[in-house]
C-alpha cells in the first residue's frame, strides 16, 4: 500500500474542507450556538427582572431616576461599544439622527411612566401590565399601516386584553380598595401609556435600517440625558452613596450589561425561541418582588399572566425585531 505525503497546508486545508461539509460538524456547532444564545437570554431576562428593586431602593423622582439610567447607561454602552470595535456605527446619517432623537424621547417617557407606576401598582404587575406593547404594534399595523393580520393573531390580541384584565388585580378582589381614581388605577394607566411608548419606539426603530441596535441604544440614553438635564436642578440631586450606587446599577447592569447579554443571545437564536425567552423577565421580575417585598399575586392574577403569556408568545411568534433594552 502506498502514501502520498501531502504538504501541511494541504493537509490543514483537507481538514477544514471535511469538517465544513459534514453535516454532523454544522449540527452540533448550530446546537451548541443556540444553547449558548438561550442561556444569554435567560441570563439577560432575569437580569432585567431585578430593575424594580434598583427603582424602589433608590428612592428618587421618575424623571430623576431616568436621567441617571441614561447618564450611567450611555456610559456603560460606550465602553462596550469601545471594547468590542463598534464605535463606528454611532456616526448617524440621513434619517437615523431623528429616528435616534425620536425614539429617545419616547423611551425617556416610557422609562418616566413605568418607574413612576411601580410604587403605585408593585414591580410584578407594572412589569406585566407593560409587556401589552406586542398588542399595540400589531393593532398599529392592522389599523394604521392596513397590514394584514391573521384570525389566529386577531384571537390571540383579545385573548391577551383579557389576560391583562385579570393580572391588573382590578378583578378578582386582589384590588377591591383600588377605584379608577386611585394611585392604584393611575400607576395601571401609566404602565398602559408606557407601553404605548415603547411600541413607538419597536415601530419607528423599524422603519430605519441603517442605523444599529447598538447605535440606536446608546443615542436613546444619550438623548435622555440632553433632554432631562434640568432634572436635577428642580427636583434635587441624590443624596446619599446608596442611592447614586442603585442609580449607577441601573444604568451599568440594566442597561450597558443587560444589552450586551440580551444582543448577544439574540444574535445566535431563531425568532420563535426568542418570542418565549422574552418572558424570563416578567417571571423573574414577579419572584423578586414576592422575595423582596413579599408581594404575590392571586389566582386570578396567576391565571391572567398565563393567559397574556400565551397570547403574546402566539403575537410575537411571526416577527420581532428588537428596538433597544426594556
Amino acid at each position: 500500500m502506498r502514501f502520498t505525503p501531502l504538504s501541511v497546508r494541504q493537509t490543514i486545508a483537507f481538514m477544514q474542507k471535511k469538517a465544513q461539509v459534514h453535516p454532523a460538524f454544522r449540527v452540533a456547532r448550530q446546537s451548541d450556538r443556540e444553547s449558548t444564545g438561550q442561556w444569554l437570554l435567560i441570563a439577560g431576562g432575569m437580569l432585567l427582572g431585578t430593575l424594580g428593586v434598583f427603582v424602589e431602593e433608590a428612592n428618587q423622582h421618575p424623571l430623576v431616576t431616568v436621567l441617571f439610567r441614561c447618564a450611567f447607561g450611555a456610559l456603560a454602552l460606550l465602553a462596550w461599544g469601545v471594547a468590542t470595535g463598534r464605535m463606528h456605527e454611532l456616526r448617524l446619517r440621513g434619517n437615523s439622527r431623528w429616528i435616534a432623537c425620536a425614539t429617545g424621547c419616547l423611551m425617556v417617557v416610557n422609562w418616566a411612566l413605568f418607574f413612576a407606576a411601580i410604587p403605585r401598582i408593585s414591580i410584578a404587575v407594572a412589569t406585566i401590565v407593560f409587556h401589552i406593547q406586542p398588542v399595540w404594534i400589531i393593532l398599529f399595523g392592522a389599523l394604521v399601516l392596513r397590514e394584514a393580520v391573521s384570525p389566529r393573531q386577531w384571537a390571540a390580541t383579545l385573548a391577551a386584553l383579557c389576560g391583562l384584565a385579570l393580572t391588573t388585580g382590578l378583578v378578582g378582589g386582589a384590588a377591591s380598595e383600588a377605584s379608577w381614581g386611585s394611585d392604584y388605577a393611575l400607576g395601571l394607566l401609566m404602565c398602559l401609556g408606557g407601553s404605548l411608548c415603547y411600541a413607538a419606539v419597536a415601530i419607528l426603530a423599524n422603519t430605519e435600517k441603517i442605523i444599529t441596535s447598538y447605535a440606536l441604544a446608546w443615542w436613546q440614553c444619550a438623548t435622555g440625558v440632553a433632554v432631562l438635564a434640568w432634572v436635577p436642578f428642580v427636583f434635587g440631586w441624590p443624596d446619599q452613596a446608596s442611592a447614586w450606587a442603585w442609580l449607577a446599577g441601573l444604568g451599568a447592569l440594566h442597561t450597558g450589561l443587560a444589552y450586551a447579554i440580551l444582543f448577544a443571545g439574540m444574535a445566535r437564536l431563531p425568532l420563535g425561541k426568542i418570542a418565549v425567552l422574552q418572558f424570563v423577565y416578567p417571571l423573574t421580575a414577579v419572584l423578586v418582588d414576592w422575595c423582596v417585598y413579599g408581594r404575590t399575586l392571586n389566582a386570578v392574577q396567576v391565571a391572567g399572566v398565563a393567559v397574556m403569556a400565551v397570547a403574546l408568545w402566539t403575537i410575537k411568534k411571526p416577527k420581532r425585531d428588537a428596538a433597544g433594552v426594556g
